[in-house]
């Protein structure tokens, strides 16, 4: 990772989430939620460029569909500026891996390094805090990506806790399968069989057991309308481990205490053998 004062590139990681349990639900319609964040090594790459014209621009460098002109980069560029007032302009180029509508929270993820880059090149010395409060009003999983660490995380996803000694994630190896078929977050929220109604847990109970706690609220409602999550998890049996969806789905991962074999998967399917990481790389890159 270089940094300069006129570019950078930056890797937005993906999260997996570890167990997720709806809690309740508000008056004004959010749900109430508890859950672990943790960060795995299938990334995105930006190539962050000052502009002194004040535009925010955007370049697809993968190979994958391009992306809507209004993504969540641009939003969070066009974010700081208007938070800031600051009249500099960026250029950024994407390549994009982390596979959408898969729970990974990867355009969440591209949102919070655009913030952390940016706030850097422009020299904003914003707090992560401040970067924060801009993040939320883009989704609600910008602000984990901003703190650079697994966290628990509670309220509407507002309430972020690092998961620190003696909590703190053992490192281990995944494997997770992003089925062709993708997941629309809103669909499984409103959906009228969503588990809401979970007791509440503690951080002590899941640090007893890392990778076995819990359950996915969202996963049963997920099975019912994709059914290339049921066969992914059977695919991940087949081998041996113990399948969960992560976030609203498609993907599913499942901890890999052992090599695996990775016949029989459907061709069409996304498959990557993932670290977790204790430590966001783009951690400190801005104040407490």
């Amino acid at each position: 990772m270089t940094l300069c004062k006129r570019s950078t590139t930056c890797q937005p990681l993906a999260k997996l989430n570890l167990f997720l349990h709806i809690t309740g639900r508000r008056a004004d319609g959010y749900h109430l939620m508890q859950s672990v964040f943790m960060l795995i090594d299938w990334c995105d790459t930006l190539h962050v460029e000052h502009r002194a014209d004040g535009r925010i621009t955007r370049e697809d460098l993968g190979e994958g569909p391009a992306l809507p002109a209004e993504d969540l980069i641009v939003r969070a560029a066009r974010a700081l500026q208007a938070a800031t007032g600051c009249q500099a302009g960026a250029h950024i180029g994407v390549v994009k891996r982390i596979p959408a509508q898969a729970g990974m929270g990867g355009g969440s993820s591209d949102a919070a390094t655009t913030l952390l880059a940016l706030n850097k090149l422009w020299n904003l010395r914003l707090s992560t805090a401040e970067l924060q409060a801009i993040g939320v009003q883009l989704g609600a999983d910008v602000p984990f990506f901003l703190c650079g660490t697994n966290a628990w995380v509670e309220g509407i996803g507002d309430i972020i806790s690092p998961l620190e000694t003696p909590y703190g994630l053992p490192s281990t190896t995944f494997l997770v399968v992003k089925p062709q078929a993708g997941l629309d977050t809103k669909t499984i929220f409103s959906h009228p069989d969503l588990k809401r109604n979970s007791d509440s847990a503690t951080i002590a109970s899941f640090a007893a057991d890392h990778f076995g706690f819990g359950q996915n609220n969202l996963q049963t409602v997920a099975q019912a309308l994709c059914p290339e999550v049921n066969h992914a998890i059977a695919w991940l049996s087949s081998k041996g481990l113990q399948g969960k969806m992560t976030g609203s789905g498609s993907a599913v991962f499942a901890q890999m205490p052992h090599a695996v074999n990775l016949s029989g998967a459907d061709s069409k399917w996304q498959i990557k053998v993932c670290n977790n990481l204790q430590l966001h790389p783009l951690a400190g890159w801005a104040s407490d």
